[in-house]
């Protein structure tokens, strides 16, 4: 991470390295030096991805179902964390095209 400072919970983050690469996934979890992920998909919450904070990149979105979800219940559904992904995507491609790329 470019700026130093850790993801948060419910943060969207690109990977950076390993099988996963270029794949989005949301932080359920941040420990020293370590990014708990999950996709929703085929990381799922109860088995979320260990990932090395200087593998990932956070991006500027936080999903505020999962912030919400994970502060009253501890945990999110996987249709939660997927409905967030394919928000944020969708949001993305969007961008993309008004600015014409």
């Amino acid at each position: 991470m470019e700026d130093g400072s850790k993801p948060r919970i419910g943060q969207i983050v690109k990977v950076l390295r390993g099988r996963d690469k270029g794949k989005y996934a949301i932080v359920i979890g941040v420990d020293d030096r370590f990014a708990y992920i999950v996709d929703g998909d085929k990381r799922k919450f109860d088995n979320p991805k260990k990932k090395n904070l200087l593998h990932i990149e956070p991006q500027n979105s936080i999903s505020s179902e999962v912030v919400n979800s994970m502060r009253e219940t501890g945990r999110v559904t996987n249709s939660k964390v997927r409905f967030a992904l394919n928000r944020f995507l969708e949001q993305k491609l969007q961008d993309a095209q008004m600015k014409g790329e």
